[in-house]
């Protein structure tokens, strides 16, 4: 015979937690969070929330800088700047430079970064050097490789003399159809260390036991590169594609100092260029804030494109 025994209600209630409980200290916790914090949340409303919030307001308003300590109008012209700048060729024929530019360099970034990074991470012997002689043009001055570059793609140069009649004319930064594929070879070249690091230190959270399955199941190098490692390193894929666009986004250098500023005709100028041609040298900073915003929301459009189709699920 069995007999059960009735538990009172105050043994099983949860009792408050004590002063010196772990509930107690959370609140502690989070406030250390805030302060922890709080120095780089001022950086990103200092140097990004800021410059973006007065960008916006410049370009509403016909702006213009003045001497400090002088006070003058600057008129609300409401969708002036933004109408102005979707009407200018120049400004039409930067944004599809600036897609020729996308077009090239993002997949040739990703898809050469991955296999580097994935060769690398097979290396043994001199792996070390292999990583910094990858890394190394990423972090030398863009000045000083343009000069070489140029060295490289002028009339007379070292590639032109390589290829003989097979070499463009005319030759590849002065030609309106070359010129900026020419730049977006030189990017994809001088940034890919970066990413083929991003891809390293992806390649290291891989689980091992994935390959020893597809090898057991007997699939090839290839299929456990196709089947393992891409799906594995999706959320890498994404952070790569999305740095890239902003770095396509941004160009500015590259097209200033290669082709003479945006030249020939134009066919290599890019929106940042455009911004600095209009904002600084003719003195038009709310056009050129119209257009940097333009720019902003098509960088964000892409990004989130990126995002939603290549990250899938995982991100």
């Amino acid at each position: 015979m069995t007999t059960s025994t009735t538990v009172p209600v105050a043994a099983v209630t949860p009792s408050p937690r004590e002063p010196g409980s772990r509930g107690a200290r959370r609140p502690l916790t989070n406030l250390l969070g805030y302060v922890f914090s709080a120095p780089y949340l001022v950086f990103i409303a200092v140097v990004f929330a800021y410059p973006l919030g007065f960008a916006v307001y410049m370009s509403f308003h016909d702006y213009f800088f003045t001497a400090p300590g002088v006070s003058v109008e600057r008129p609300f012209v409401g969708l002036a700047n933004y109408t102005d700048a979707l009407t200018d060729p120049a400004v039409r024929q930067s944004f599809v430079n600036v897609a020729v530019f996308l077009v090239i360099n993002v997949p040739l970034t990703v898809a050469l970064s991955l296999v580097l990074a994935t060769l690398l991470d097979r290396v043994v012997h001199a792996k070390a050097f292999l990583r910094v002689s990858f890394y190394l043009p990423y972090l030398t001055s863009s000045v000083a490789v343009v000069g070489v570059w140029l060295f490289l793609f002028n009339g007379g140069g070292i590639v032109n003399r390589v290829l003989g009649p097979l070499a463009p004319d005319p030759t590849w930064l002065i030609n309106e159809h070359l010129a900026m594929p020419s730049i977006a070879l030189f990017v994809t070249w001088k940034q890919l260390g970066f990413y083929i690091l991003l891809y390293l230190a992806a390649l290291q959270n891989v689980a091992r036991d994935l390959y020893e399955a597809a090898a057991t199941d007997g699939a090839s190098r290839w299929q456990s590169f196709v089947n393992v490692t891409i799906p594995s390193l999706r959320p890498a894929t994404v952070l790569v594609l999305i740095l890239s666009i902003i770095t396509g986004a941004n160009l500015f250098t590259e097209p200033y100092l290669l082709t003479g500023g945006g030249g020939p005709n134009g066919a290599s100028r890019s929106p940042v260029l455009v911004m600095y041609q209009q904002g600084i040298e003719q003195g038009q900073p709310g056009y050129a804030a119209a257009i940097g915003v333009l720019l902003v929301i098509g960088t964000l459009v892409l990004s989130y494109l990126s995002n939603r189709f290549a990250g899938g699920d995982n991100t």
